[in-house]
């Protein structure tokens, strides 16, 4: 068995320890108080967005240059440079991520170089089993290779593996390391095995690194190679996607982004510890214990700020242009709400507003009790805003646009293996008729971008704002049989009710704004002045209730 789930990646970015955690790749979870630039391209061109690239990987701010590259590659996806700028940007990434984290120093390094073995053929049975294309079995080889070469130069494996090595001998490991790979000719699984296997004794002979290391870079390099959704998942990395999935953390409450002196704080969760203590969006948090949180990054304030619940973690915080201040937050659970701000955003022509943020296991309980509050309040119209929804559950997706829809598909998947082929249609019970607007933008993705292309191909609402991210594809989790950790692999790809591909295309507005206003962090809705999407929502929802 596995789940599908359906997120955006879209890295360096986020960051809720509680944890709202992304794969959305560095890139992160965008989420609703998150905005994303999207790359300058059109304008710039891609030399200069090399350039840029150039910049942030000379700085060795890898999420970053990957989000930077994700966005151009969202307008030029077949440019051969921009994606091998980007592939080496994820490979230096998902090295930093792996090391940062507990589970995987800690169970995976441990492994047998056996079991990490048998854990590579089982990734690569998935991959043969589940994947939504067939594979090229030398590509994920060669990939992996590219992680081991970048490893070497990497810091955070050479203080690990490579602390008596000197420049010379890693010199000789590499040329008998790309002449032994030239020498591999790759055509099945089982060759596959074996030229890893050749690889992490070659490692093992010249600079003495644990042959698990290596084979563990080819574990990653495998399911990287795939696709920007497709990823390994370390056991804490696993947890933290069913808790994704169930809307509930252990933490503080909070999402982070790095931002150059300090973690700015982006969003606290309502009900949190985090604003227990006092801690408010735009905070920024100076130090971690005695740890300073200069310079460092996302993952490596992950590592800082999670704990066992009821433990407890001092903070520095700085708020505005006040002393910092000391703070001892306890870690406790914490319930990330998926829909927000529900009320009658305007009074005189009853257009109720609800803010949903992201597909999980109680949408749909939430998604009805905000109706009916709602439908109490006199709602004669309904704007739902998705911007910066990065996704979630598919079937989540579903049952909130069946809530809208009488009859007929909501989306359709289709994949390699007819299993993920599939057609998903409303039933008619528990409709809600009331006229519909449902805002989009460029971050509302994959779960969101199947509700928005439901309510658009059946004519049932009007769809505002911006083109919406494109990610057309189902990711389903499956957990392996060796150190609690799991894979996340692309099974299919998924299509409007019509038939139109999601895949780099997305879901375009019936009326289009270009803004980068966002609800404000304080949960109030921005004056219509300050936010141009709501406002056309706001007097497209005035027109149906006048037509009405």
């Amino acid at each position: 068995m596995h789940r599908r789930v359906l997120r955006c990646n879209t890295p360096a970015l986020f960051l809720a320890l509680g944890l709202l955690l992304t794969w959305l790749s560095p890139a992160s979870v965008a989420n609703a108080q998150i905005r994303i630039l999207p790359s300058a391209l059109p304008s710039v061109g891609v030399e200069g967005v090399l350039r840029r690239g150039a910049d942030l990987e000379a700085e060795r701010k890898w999420g970053d240059a990957l989000s930077h590259y994700e966005d151009a590659l969202r307008d030029a996806p077949e440019d051969a440079q921009l994606r091998e700028r980007h592939d080496v940007a994820k490979i230096h990434y998902d090295l930093g991520r792996r090391y940062h984290d507990n589970s995987f120093r800690r169970n995976l390094l441990a492994l047998k170089p056996s079991d990490a073995l048998d854990s590579y053929s089982e990734i690569l049975l998935k991959i043969d089993s589940h994947y939504v294309v067939d594979v090229d079995w030398q590509h994920l080889v060669d990939f992996g290779t590219r992680c081991v070469q970048v490893a070497v130069e990497e810091r955070c494996f050479a203080d690990v593996h490579l602390r008596d090595a000197s420049p010379d001998r890693i010199r000789t490991f590499r040329q008998h390391f790309d002449a032994l790979i030239r020498g591999q000719t790759v055509r099945s699984r089982q060759d596959a095995r074996a030229a890893v296997a050749a690889a992490a004794t070659l490692a093992d002979r010249d600079l003495g690194i644990a042959p698990t290391a290596v084979i563990l870079e080819y574990v990653c390099g495998a399911v990287d190679a795939l696709d920007a959704y497709s990823a390994f998942l370390t056991s804490d990395q696993l947890r933290d996607v069913y808790a994704q999935i169930d809307g509930n953390f252990v933490g503080l409450g909070i999402e982070l982004k790095a931002d150059r002196e300090a973690l700015l704080i982006v969003n606290v969760i309502g009900g949190s510890p985090a604003q227990a203590a006092g801690i408010q969006a735009g905070d920024h948090i100076l130090a971690v214990g005695r740890q300073s949180t200069r310079g460092i990054s996302t993952d490596e304030a992950a590592s800082l700020l999670q704990g066992p619940e009821n433990s407890e973690v001092e903070l520095a915080v700085l708020t505005g242009n006040e002393a910092p201040r000391k703070l001892l937050v306890r870690r406790k659970h914490v319930e990330v709400p998926c829909i927000e701000q529900v009320k009658i955003a305007d009074p005189a022509s009853g257009v109720g507003y609800l803010k949903l943020c992201s597909f999980q296991r109680n949408t749909l309980k939430e998604l009805d009790a905000a109706l009916w509050s709602l439908q109490r309040q006199g709602m004669r119209s309904l704007i739902i805003d998705l911007r910066g929804n990065p996704g979630g559950l598919l079937t989540a997706s579903v049952d909130a646009a069946d809530r809208f829809l009488q009859q007929g598909t909501i989306v359709s998947t289709r994949g390699r293996n007819k299993l993920e082929d599939y057609d998903y249609s409303a039933r008619q019970p528990s409709t809600w008729r009331v006229p519909l607007v449902v805002l989009i933008d460029s971050q509302s993705a994959s779960a969101s971008e199947i509700f928005a292309g439901a309510i658009r191909d059946h004519h049932r609402g009007a769809i505002v704002g911006s083109r919406s991210y494109g990610k057309g594809s189902v990711q389903g989790i499956f957990p392996l049989s060796i150190a609690g950790s799991g894979v996340r692999l692309t099974t299919a790809k998924f299509y409007s009710p019509s038939g139109r591909p999601i895949s780099n295309v997305g879901v375009t507005p019936d009326v289009v704004v270009h803004s980068t206003a966002r609800p404000a962090a304080d949960g109030l809705i921005p004056a219509a002045d300050a936010d141009e999407a709501l406002n056309a929502a706001l007097r497209t929802a005035r027109g149906n209730v006048a037509q009405r």
